[in-house]
């Protein structure tokens, strides 16, 4: 018998509560969907949203795109558009939530890569110093006050507290790559890659095309990304795809024809063969063992 499929739990913007109707983005605290949840927030992922949560007391584990991530507070998490995931809080976690449209966010930082290259992936930071606790309890205390208010520049005052939480998330970031990477070893034309590749990947489209936008050969973008990764930019742009068919065979009831459409392969068959290549079982067997727990996107 073929194994039952849970639907995956989609989160529209429609579904978010607000209180005023002319609201661009979401604040509340983490407990509102903790106690109603019974703190366990199950596997789901948010099309089109990006979501910035910041822990002030608690404990927290679950799984991001099949990965495995536990935070002590303090501690913040950015959870991108499309990443599955889903967490189980301790009790006496406390701390803030904001969710904002993703195309708004890209608004807030035009003129600047940061918003593809930093907040394309999730990301989850703990154990943060005093200074930055202080600054995300400073800015979200900040949000949760506008949010909940009805002052004259209520709409202003929230996208612009957004943009500096935004950016502190970014330099936090940034901080923590540098410390764990050697000097060398960051690149910005991989950062600038792996952005453009999360706009295109469905597209299918060659390495001549990435290396022209990003004014370089493709030998160099390929050499630039074995450098710090290990992996060309091919396997790169490989690794993308079947993240995607991994997260929609594992938590949607889509077919595996819908699945090779939705990730850009006219040819089920040509994409069944090449997930099967990647992964070492075939889209059905994949969508089986995840089922049972044996498999998880990764």
């Amino acid at each position: 018998m073929k194994p039952a499929i849970a639907p995956l739990l989609l989160v529209p913007y429609r579904e978010v509560r607000h209180e005023q109707p002319d609201d661009c983005l979401h604040y509340e605290p983490v407990a509102v969907r903790g106690q109603e949840m019974d703190w366990t927030i199950p596997a789901h992922r948010h099309e089109g949203l990006h979501q910035i949560q910041f822990l002030e007391r608690g404990h927290i584990r679950g799984t991001v795109d099949g990965r495995a991530v536990e935070a002590k507070a303090p501690a913040i998490l950015l959870i991108a558009p499309g990443s599955v995931h889903g967490f189980s809080h301790t009790r006496d976690t406390a701390g803030h939530q904001l969710t904002i449209p993703t195309a708004t966010l890209q608004q807030l930082l035009a003129g600047t890569r940061l918003a593809d290259a930093g907040l394309a992936h999730s990301l989850v930071l703990a154990g943060l110093t005093a200074q930055a606790r202080g600054e995300c309890a400073m800015l979200f205390e900040m949000l949760a006050r506008e949010f909940r208010g009805h002052g004259a520049g209520r709409v202003q005052a929230l996208l612009a507290t957004a943009t500096l939480l935004a950016v502190l998330l970014l330099r936090l970031h940034g901080e923590h790559i540098q410390k764990a990477q050697a000097p060398g070893a960051r690149d910005a034309l991989v950062t600038r890659y792996q952005a453009l590749v999360e706009q295109h990947y469905r597209e299918h489209r060659g390495l001549p095309f990435y290396a022209q936008a990003l004014g370089v050969t493709p030998d160099h973008l390929s050499r630039s990304c074995r450098n710090l990764t290990r992996q060309s930019a091919l396997q790169l742009l490989h690794e993308r795809l079947m993240l995607e068919a991994r997260r929609l065979l594992a938590y949607t009831p889509m077919s595996v024809v819908e699945v090779a459409a939705a990730i850009g392969y006219q040819d089920p068959a040509y994409f069944s063969k090449f997930f099967t290549r990647a992964t070492g079982n075939s889209p059905s067997q994949y969508r089986a063992l995840a089922a049972q727990g044996v498999k998880a996107p990764r």
